[in-house]
């Protein structure tokens, strides 16, 4: 992978780049480079509030980062376009499940948590749903709800800023696509469970998935981190999040996997038991 650019692997998604703890010591052995960054990374994974550290990229250097990759004009690198079109896919695969019920044609209620830019709460709407979305970033706040008004979507779709902890209300349906790459394992659980109890029936959820070859990549990304900062990113194992999700009282329905050169998306239903 070109370790020029960390958004490489990192997608709110997506990749696994994840967070630049920086290259050091490069006259050390490959073995001693390794621990030294290993340990520096834990050091910093300890000291920085994830909320925080998330809530300031994105709304600043990561919101023009992202909302550039989330508009079908926007001009990227050739990594930027991949991303691109794995989340694309992904909000695709989404919506194919939704059109298959007719839920959003029937105007049942939808919470996008962590919304971004509005990649899926706008089609949604657009589809007759009545669909609330939030996201911890202002800035994509914004940019989501001018496309909205731009679109003519603005009386079925509302904006809040918000993180995902703060959600209050009933829903038939929960989305949050994307997301779950900021949120450490042991918050994992407790993330699902929350976003569950806002679910009257259907829960959607996508995330970096923990495996040999994607920590692989993850590391590789760390130890590269080229020349801009990302925010950590975390990997989840799928029968981790599977039991999270039995635990809040739902079972997988469907699932499915996106995977491009640069980006990587485990994508789960679950239904209420």
């Amino acid at each position: 992978p070109c370790v020029d650019h960390p958004e490489l692997m990192i997608s709110p998604m997506l990749s696994v780049v994840a967070a630049s703890v920086g290259l050091v010591h490069r006259t050390l052995p490959l073995n001693a480079q390794w621990l030294v960054s290993q340990q520096r990374h834990t050091v910093l994974a300890a000291a920085v509030d994830d909320k925080a550290e998330v809530t300031e990229y994105f709304n600043n250097e990561g919101f023009s980062r992202w909302n550039r990759i989330y508009s079908e004009d926007g001009e990227v690198n050739a990594v930027q376009m991949d991303i691109r079109k794995g989340h694309a896919e992904t909000v695709d695969k989404v919506l194919g499940w939704v059109d298959a019920d007719g839920s959003a044609a029937n105007g049942k209620t939808f919470c996008d948590a962590g919304c971004g830019v509005g990649s899926l709460a706008l089609p949604l709407a657009a589809r007759g749903a009545t669909v609330t979305a939030s996201d911890i970033s202002e800035a994509m706040v914004n940019e989501a709800s001018d496309r909205a008004t731009q679109a003519g979507l603005q009386e079925h779709v509302t904006f809040s800023t918000s993180d995902l902890e703060s959600l209050e209300g009933e829903y038939d349906t929960v989305s949050c696509i994307d997301v779950m790459i900021h949120y450490p394992s042991d918050k994992m659980a407790q993330m699902v469970g929350h976003l569950a109890s806002l679910s009257q029936r259907r829960l959607i959820i996508s995330f970096a998935p923990d495996t040999w070859y994607y920590r692989a990549l993850k590391s590789l990304g760390e130890f590269f981190p080229g020349p801009s900062k990302t925010t950590r990113a975390y990997l989840h194992e799928e029968q981790a999040v599977v039991s999270a999700l039995f635990a809040a009282g739902f079972k997988p329905a469907r699932t499915d996997m996106t995977g491009t050169n640069f980006y990587f998306s485990r994508l789960i239903e679950a239904v209420r038991e």
